[in-house]
């Protein structure tokens, strides 16, 4: 039994579309008694390494790449520690979804952020606590329309509908679904860092060359370079030295893990789908 009042879940999105692989997304969840503490830590960090702009994956270069390793570590510290857990899913190119109707093109992006949302964190699986907790979800801008923004919160929002959901007590309001600016949050600067890595090595990003040169450009080998880091401090806050971002992490022996397990990663498949091998890497 848990006496955590609330819980913010924070949400980032990268590639929508990529050559190989698409639909990125990223998240992090923590309980309301943690976030003072570790945004606090991860702030504090950030300004003794001279980090004084927002720190993103796009900005990543021979300047700034020893320091996000280090922004990185302090990040994954608090994961390992049991603060925070973080979640990412995406999904494949070649896996060619069927059945689907030209109104489940036109809202994928919405309804794979909406599963995400719903496996990803666990929330069938939440613990008993001794009152239900609130949740909160906030969004880094996603850039669309107000109306789709407002419609995709009201779809959010009918996560506190679902049976296995509701049976574990969260509370979920429409008002409490939120889209934030990641320069004011650095929890979602970090969560922008790591996820940004996966679909720079998943669609083969690290090989690109400038045109008319025969080598990488020195921004491409700096992101390179972090991204072992990051695939790095994946595997120690799991205990997976073998590790393969390209596919779904196994959660630990008990459904529980899909709560409480430190990270996941979560190659979403179609229930039915055929295989076009065009769309994989060469």
């Amino acid at each position: 039994m848990t006496s955590e009042k609330e819980y913010i879940i924070i949400c980032d999105e990268s590639d929508r579309k990529g050559p190989f692989f698409s639909n990125f997304y990223g998240g992090v969840r923590i309980g309301s008694t943690y976030i003072q503490p570790v945004t606090q830590r991860l702030q504090e960090k950030k300004v003794s390494l001279g980090l004084q702009s927002e720190v993103k994956w796009a900005k990543t270069d021979a300047t700034t790449v020893v320091r996000y390793e280090a922004m990185v570590r302090a990040f994954f510290d608090e994961i390992a520690a049991g603060r925070l857990v973080m979640r990412v899913m995406f999904t494949q190119n070649a896996l060619v979804p069927k059945g689907l109707t030209a109104q489940h093109y036109a809202e994928g992006y919405y309804i794979l952020y909406y599963q995400f949302l719903k496996h990803g964190f666990g929330l069938r699986h939440m613990p008993a606590h001794e009152a239900p907790p609130r949740l909160r979800i906030y969004l880094d801008e996603i850039g669309d329309t107000k109306e789709q923004i407002a419609k995709f919160r009201g779809f959010i929002a009918g996560l506190s509908k679902d049976s296995h959901i509701r049976s574990k007590g969260p509370i979920l309001d429409k008002q409490d679904i939120t889209e934030v600016r990641s320069h004011d949050h650095i929890l979602l600067q970090c969560l922008d860092v790591v996820l940004g890595a996966m679909p720079f090595r998943l669609n083969n990003k690290h090989l690109q060359k400038p045109a008319g040169q025969r080598r990488r450009g020195k921004r491409t080998v700096a992101k390179e370079r972090l991204y072992k880091f990051i695939l790095s401090e994946i595997k120690r806050v799991t205990g997976k030295p073998n590790f393969n971002i390209g596919s779904t992490t196994g959660t630990s022996e008990y459904l529980t893990g899909r709560w409480s397990d430190p990270y996941l990663h979560w190659l979403f498949k179609p229930s039915e789908f055929s295989y076009d091998s065009s769309k994989t890497k060469p």
